[in-house]
């Protein structure tokens, strides 16, 4: 496999060439590592999102969308699907990045991931990358600093001029359509959370509703995850047969039910204390090469229509 970060930078040169069209902002900071501005101080917008949403899955994942309608709403819907999801979605979307200065702080997802390859998966999948470029796409509501992009250089051994800082607030259409690209990669994260072999699963599909733009970061948290647990769907084509197939969607959780916002808020916004179950697709089938298909979960339209304010 080529290198994840190859393949990204590719998509990031095509970010900076089009970032007029695409109303994204492009700048260096003090130490010359560049930041893309995808909705802070610029717009976005839906093309945007899908483009950050491929940087993030090194190009390896192919996101489209349509519009389909909640509460008789139209709602414009993103759909991602991947022949490479352990690589894809786990070695590079996944959203596990805490970066966090002095002077900054952002949740980062994306292919520098894979240069540092500390976390787990990539034991389990058994990737490195290596490239003297790197791309980080980190959710925030603040300008990156000089100091978080020589984090990412001195964890990812590139040099500053080589960091590629994504930016933009969950609070934005490119938050919005990024977070709605998710669902896969939460589907396939957690069948691996469940002790499933990554590499066994063979493709994988998701697609869910773009969440409106709420008004603060908190709030837009809540929906973009409500998008996913009560709005998204997802399909996956796995190998082997497993026993915990039905603890995939989100369903599974006790908690299931209401606005993900109002359990956060009975947390004190403390995500580690969140049950991982939470975090799901509503709606999952997966598919056994030579085997059964099963079908888990339901989508809840009633909790779209009260987060989203419909």
């Amino acid at each position: 496999m080529e290198s994840l970060n190859r393949m990204a930078i590719e998509l990031v040169d095509e970010a900076l060439e089009y970032a007029e069209e695409l109303n994204v902002g492009a700048y260096e900071l003090e130490n010359e590592a560049t930041v893309l501005d995808f909705g802070l101080e610029f717009d976005g917008g839906i093309e945007a999102g899908l483009l950050l949403t491929e940087i993030q899955t090194a190009g390896l994942a192919t996101p489209g969308r349509d519009l389909a309608e909640i509460g008789g709403a139209p709602i414009p819907h993103v759909e991602l699907s991947t022949d490479q999801p352990a690589l894809a979605l786990l070695c590079s979307q996944k959203a596990s990045w805490e970066l966090a200065t002095e002077d900054f702080e952002g949740l980062g997802s994306g292919p520098a991931r894979a240069l540092v390859a500390e976390e787990t998966e990539f034991r389990t999948v058994g990737y490195t990358d290596a490239f003297d470029l790197t791309a980080l796409a980190v959710e925030t509501d603040r300008e990156p600093t000089a100091a978080a992009a020589a984090q990412v250089a001195d964890l990812a051994e590139v040099e500053p001029t080589g960091v590629f800082l994504l930016a933009f607030p969950t609070a934005s259409v490119a938050g919005s359509v990024t977070n709605a690209a998710r669902v896969a990669e939460l589907a396939t994260f957690r069948l691996t959370e469940l002790g499933y072999d990554p590499l066994n699963i063979v493709s994988a599909t998701g697609r869910a509703p773009v969440a409106p733009v709420a008004a603060s970061e908190e709030a837009a948290i809540g929906r973009t995850n409500d998008a996913v647990a009560y709005g998204g769907t997802a399909h996956l084509v796995v190998r082997e047969e497993f026993d915990a197939f039905e603890s995939v969607p989100s369903t599974a959780a006790d908690e299931h039910g209401r606005p993900l916002a109002s359990v956060f808020d009975d947390l004190e916004w403390n995500f580690e204390e969140v049950p991982a179950d939470l975090f799901g697709p509503a709606k999952v089938t997966i598919d056994v090469l030579g085997g059964p298909t099963y079908v888990y979960g339901e989508t809840s339209e009633d909790v779209l229509v009260e987060s989203f304010e419909l």
